[in-house]
């Protein structure tokens, strides 16, 4: 009887293990797959993840603030020379298409410290010029891969540099202009769309 306790003991042991065994590789497998599809899969996803995290929020600004207030430049400090609100749209506009065209091989705009030379004024038409120049660079970037990566690129907007440094340039410029135009929507009252997700108000 003993014997018998014994053996049942080492048959529920080995059917024990068996089972974990036969099921960790599953869960394993699982995890592995759910975490590859965490990550970007090339050298363009990983660039035109932050691209389009940047261009959305700096077109959530372009788009809450009124088409009254697109003259708008602060008084409140040091501004001298500062640009509207309206010709920092458009000079974002103007950098995309610049850094992208040095990215192809093409000439860009001479002009994009005023805003380039597209005729665009109005906040619907500086909307669209804005638009259009996030439709250009993300289809460029999305020819970036580890081949060309570090191949050489010139021009006077950031270059001589690689397409991979032109791509993340493009990237820190729209934050960097970010950055600026929140605070002309807040000295209007406005909270910057991003900052609304949080629940944050003027106080």
């Amino acid at each position: 009887m003993r014997f018998l306790r014994v053996v049942l003991v080492v048959i529920s042991s080995v059917a024990f293990s068996a089972v974990g065994k036969s099921a960790t590789p599953q869960n394993s497998a699982a995890q592995q797959a759910a975490q590859k599809d965490d990550i970007p899969k090339s050298i363009a996803e990983s660039v035109s993840g932050p691209l389009q995290f940047a261009e959305g929020n700096f077109l959530g600004v372009a788009e809450a603030m009124p088409e009254d207030k697109y003259s708008f430049v602060p008084t409140t400090g040091k501004f001298d020379d500062a640009r509207s609100f309206g010709e920092q749209v458009k000079h974002v506009a103007c950098a995309q298409f610049a850094f992208f065209n040095e990215f192809e091989g093409k000439k860009p705009p001479d002009d994009c410290e005023k805003g380039g030379h597209d005729p665009a004024k109005t906040k619907a038409e500086l909307i669209k010029y804005l638009k259009d120049s996030f439709n250009y660079s993300n289809r460029v970037v999305a020819t970036l891969t580890a081949q060309n990566a570090l191949d050489r690129v010139e021009g006077r907007y950031a270059g001589p540099n690689t397409k991979l440094g032109i791509s993340v340039i493009a990237v820190w410029h729209i934050t960097d202009h970010y950055g600026q135009v929140v605070e002309y929507l807040r000295l209007n009252g406005i909270v910057p769309p991003m900052t609304q997700k949080y629940g944050l108000k003027v106080r």
